[in-house]
């Protein structure tokens, strides 16, 4: 009995030290998670690139320069708000414009404002796939064109869209469909015409919202039509531009998944079935014309890509031509001379409209649509980017508005200047935007080039030439045109453009 006593003493005791000792060793965790995570933000670039560091084995590299950031989050900071801003600022100050290193969360960065560096990422093929965000996952983002692997089935997509969707033929077969919502466009603007006030926007969204319903669903509506299918699809397109925009910090730190503090998960699961649903519906009454789901990976990535970039590059060219007066009315005499009043616009007259394709490549220079090139790049295999190591599993980005704003390759980069894309006699060659000069390739370039580039510039041209020969348009005033930007899916203006028309030819049938 006295043994059994003596045990339970000992026993006690023993509890009662190991219990003692739980708050330091909780203390000595801590301090040692503390410790890492301060080493781990020492490095370069910050938490994630010193966690590869350390965990990469001895072997002596030379860092890539780049802001610390915070502790665990690293430089969040830098994707909010302007993220193409910010991200100049930040290669600039840490004199790393060439290449610079930031972590987001627990995910590795890279960002080059350099041409020579920016054709060395796009042109790889290390850097041949996209990093899938929750959103994009989400809204099957993941099977389309734009997120899928590269692999057979990414290279399938791509042939399938070269050569049906964006190729020549079709181009020209779509002709008239561009003429006729160019035509709705002119009406609308000409009931508005006077000293009316006019909000550009709407007009613009609701003409590319149609001509997308046109090509891919086989829709045909009137611009100023109340229809219940064109309302729902807009609110669509409008929630899912929202969230693919979104920086999502789930998307970079794990432990934060779980909570979905910002929503974006749980809006992005209500979202899918109703594009599901409405997609599926159409798709139905056309199968015979689809590929079954594949099908249905081009229209949800063109529901919610192609609706917007049109709209927002021909809204900065307006606001540049309200602003620009002397540039809008030389625009005005080259359309008198190749087209002259007695007619409108055709698309055969846009080979020699070279001083409004001059404007159009200098607006896309200033105010790009997709600054930082909208996606990401996602290293595949460890590769050598200007000299230096870049691990598997790195986002590398390009900034292209700050590639097109550097002095050291544009002569009075924030000046408005389309002449400069003119050339000077002709053996000189024009100079192209898509993606072979890497000073300005706003529709990227190499692997994962914008497929729909050729389509979407034939687009824009042919409609601002529409616009601007009918109508002069001038400042509203009372509402300034105001540059302020805002970097959601697409950078656009912050403020809508709000104008007023004056018909420059008599002839219009409203």
């Amino acid at each position: 009995m006295k043994t059994q006593v003596e045990s339970l003493w000992v026993f006690a005791l023993v509890s009662q030290d190991s219990f003692s000792a739980w708050p330091w060793l909780v203390l000595l965790m801590g301090l040692a998670w503390l410790s890492l995570a301060l080493l781990y933000w020492a490095h370069p670039g910050g938490p994630a690139w010193g966690r590869f560091h350390w965990r990469s084995g001895p072997a002596a590299r030379r860092s890539i320069p780049g802001p610390r950031g915070l502790p665990i989050v690293g430089s969040m900071g830098l994707m909010a708000s302007l993220a193409h801003r910010r991200l100049a600022a930040a290669a600039d100050s840490c004199a790393a414009k060439r290449l610079m290193a930031f972590s987001l969360g627990e995910t590795r960065a890279v960002v080059t404002c350099h041409p020579d560096v920016a054709k060395e990422i796009l042109t790889s093929s290390v850097f041949a796939d996209r990093p899938v965000k929750e959103s994009a996952y989400k809204l099957m983002f993941n099977r389309a064109i734009g997120f899928a692997k590269y692999g057979v089935y990414w290279t399938t997509l791509r042939r399938i869209a070269a050569n049906h969707l964006f190729c020549p033929k079709q181009i020209k077969a779509s002709e008239n469909q561009r003429q006729q919502i160019a035509d709705q466009m002119v009406r609308t603007f000409w009931r508005n015409r006077g000293n009316i006030s006019t909000r550009v926007r709407e007009v613009l969204k609701r003409a590319s919202l149609n001509n997308l319903m046109w090509s891919v669903f086989g829709r045909v509506y009137g611009l100023e039509e109340s229809n219940n299918e064109v309302e729902e699809v807009r609110k669509l397109v409008e929630e899912g531009y929202e969230l693919l925009g979104l920086v999502n910090w789930s998307d970079h730190l794990r432990w934060v998944a779980d909570f979905d503090a910002q929503r974006i998960g749980l809006r992005c699961s209500n979202l899918a079935p109703k594009v599901n649903r409405f997609v599926g519906g159409i798709l139905a009454e056309h199968r015979q014309k689809t590929a079954g789901e594949r099908g249905r990976d081009f229209v949800d990535e063109m529901i919610f890509r192609g609706t917007d970039t049109i709209a927002v590059l021909i809204e900065w060219i307006l606001a540049k031509m309200v602003l620009r007066q002397d540039v809008q009315s030389t625009v005005h005499d080259e359309l008198d001379r190749v087209v002259g009043r007695s007619r409108s616009v055709s698309e055969s007259d846009m080979s020699e409209l070279v001083y409004l394709s001059a404007v159009v490549k200098e607006v896309l220079r200033l105010h790009p649509p997709g600054p930082l090139l909208s996606w990401a790049r996602l290293a595949i295999t460890d590769t050598t980017i200007d000299g230096y190591h870049v691990p598997k599993g790195t986002t590398a980005m390009v900034n292209m508005w700050a590639i097109s704003r550097d002095p050291e390759f544009w002569v009075d980069p924030l000046e408005f200047m389309p002449q400069r894309f003119l050339t000077h006699g002709s053996n000189e060659p024009e100079f192209s935007v898509f993606g072979s000069d890497l000073r300005l390739a706003p529709f990227g370039s190499g692997r994962r080039t914008c497929p729909g580039k050729t389509l979407g510039l034939t687009t824009v041209c042919f409609w601002v030439a529409s616009l601007l020969h009918e109508f002069e348009w001038l400042p509203d005033g009372q509402n300034g045109v105001d540059l302020s930007e805002v970097l959601r899916l697409s950078c656009e203006m912050a403020n809508p453009l709000t104008v007023m028309v004056h018909p420059r030819r008599s002839i219009i049938n409203p």
